[in-house]
């Protein structure tokens, strides 16, 4: 395919902004330039790349390009900082996927620590565990936290640990709903707090204690720590990350319902094998800070 830079980076802005007018003036260039890049990139690749909806979404063509605008936008500000012409700015763009309770506990501590000198701006997109290596493939983020140990080509991947979970809810919830304990028949009527609909923790869980395929009541709190204090105000009863209890000014304002059956999440660092001093260094700082919280695995 006969591309450009330019192309590659404008199929990114449009994809990233959500509409050509506002890929416009993050490229700070027209937008009648930005659709001409598109459709000359279009042509080039043979393929409809994109959704003229709002948002803008790339096609699944499209996201092939995508992968290869990330990494060449990549290759090509590393190089510029190199060379001392990277702007005066000079901070590398990181697109990231990570799941939202490494997010809340773990993974911000790790992006702090990265040097200063391989500083990078962050562009973090969240979502359940299970669902960021979709994210990395289809969105073209150039790292990711994920379950998932299968990689991609081109593409590391390193075990990080494990998120371990416990089954909690508040003292009084606990004693009304499971009087005698974390039985079948109070797990199918007892409220759950679910982050959200991606989210199969807890119903997996239920089906592990139980062996029966329930679908007991649910709230969704798609927040980490809403999803926490949901919990801790008797909404219903939730798989809650060790380290986010552990965490809490009170600890006893919740109880843990099976202690002797944690549940361990395996995650793995998934990131583009790309010979890039930004991406090293946050790939460092991550496995450090897996290796000083996260459960063994």
């Amino acid at each position: 395919m006969d591309v450009s830079v330019d192309q590659l980076r404008t199929l990114a802005a449009v994809v990233d902004e959500g509409t050509f007018d506002a890929a416009s003036v993050a490229l700070g260039i027209t937008p009648s330039a930005v659709s001409q890049r598109i459709k000359a990139l279009e042509v080039a690749c043979g393929r409809v790349l994109v959704t003229r909806g709002k948002p803008v979404r790339a096609t699944p063509p499209g996201q092939v390009v995508l992968r290869l605008a990330r990494v060449t936008a990549q290759l090509a500000d590393d190089t510029a900082r190199e060379l001392g012409v990277g702007g005066p700015a000079g901070l590398a763009r990181l697109p990231l996927a990570v799941n939202a309770d490494s997010m809340a506990t773990w993974f911000l501590p790790a992006l702090a620590r990265v040097p200063a000198r391989q500083r990078a701006v962050f562009d973090v997109h969240l979502d359940d565990q299970d669902r960021t290596f979709e994210l990395f493939r289809s969105e073209a983020v150039l790292a990711a936290v994920t379950s998932i140990a299968r990689p991609m080509p081109g593409c590391s991947v390193t075990p990080l640990g494990s998120m371990r979970y416990f089954a909690c809810a508040a003292p009084d919830f606990a004693a009304a709903q499971f009087p005698r304990g974390f039985e079948a028949d109070a797990l199918a009527r007892a409220e759950m707090v679910v982050f959200n609909r991606k989210d199969t923790l807890q119903h997996r869980f239920v089906t592990e204690v139980t062996g029966a395929s329930l679908s007991p009541p649910a709230h969704y709190v798609p927040s980490s720590a809403d999803f926490v204090r949901g919990i801790q105000l008797g909404l219903g009863w939730g798989l809650v990350p060790q380290l986010q209890w552990e965490a809490l000014p009170d600890p006893l304002s919740l109880v843990h319902l099976a202690p002797d059956r944690p549940v361990d999440v395996p995650l793995f660092w998934q990131v583009w094998t790309l010979d890039s001093p930004p991406l090293r260094a946050l790939t460092a700082a991550v496995l450090a800070a897996a290796a000083a919280t996260l459960t063994p695995a």
